[in-house]
């Protein structure tokens, strides 16, 4: 089973003055809720992990959720066999997160990750199912921390674009 997590950085506060009604999508996506992030296989007990404290939590869910539809161009769907390659890339440093899906299944691994380890695997929808939810949890939980960003219109747009899947 397959959960994603984060935790906000103290290191990297928001800006006291930020009007989170009217913040531009470069910064939600860029500046703003730094902190870490993970995806963990809850059946085998492993993670990855960052742990940089610097990493914007808002924007990996917002490329995580585009990265697995992109995941899904192929016309063959679950039945493609030639393998389906995305990367996550982190601006402040070279290390990437890559997922490669074949068949219905997405192998998740990362740069920083020993070389002698297993990539992480999960299925494609389960990956498409949490990746939405954790999106628009962590989204609750960022307008109930600042109530003005349940009122800024990128915000509203993200969560039209990924609604939750059953």
């Amino acid at each position: 089973m397959l959960d994603i997590g984060y935790a906000l950085s103290n290191r990297f506060p928001d800006p006291p003055q930020t009007d989170y009604r009217r913040v531009d999508v470069h910064a939600l996506r860029h500046d703003l809720f730094c902190g870490d992030v993970y995806l963990a296989d809850t059946e085998t007990d492993r993670e990855l992990s960052t742990a940089w404290g610097w990493v914007p939590v808002l924007d990996f869910a917002w490329a995580l959720c585009d990265i697995v539809e992109r995941l899904d161009k192929d016309p063959a769907g679950s039945r493609a066999a030639r393998p389906q390659r995305e990367e996550l890339d982190f601006t402040e440093t070279t290390d990437r997160m890559l997922f490669e899906r074949r068949f219905g299944w997405v192998d998740v691994e990362s740069d920083w990750m020993p070389a002698d380890e297993t990539p992480l695997s999960f299925s494609h929808s389960e990956l498409r199912r949490e990746a939405r939810d954790f999106l628009q949890d962590l989204i609750a939980d960022l307008v109930d921390m600042h109530e003005d960003l349940g009122e800024n219109p990128a915000v509203w747009a993200l969560q039209a674009k990924f609604p939750r899947v059953k």
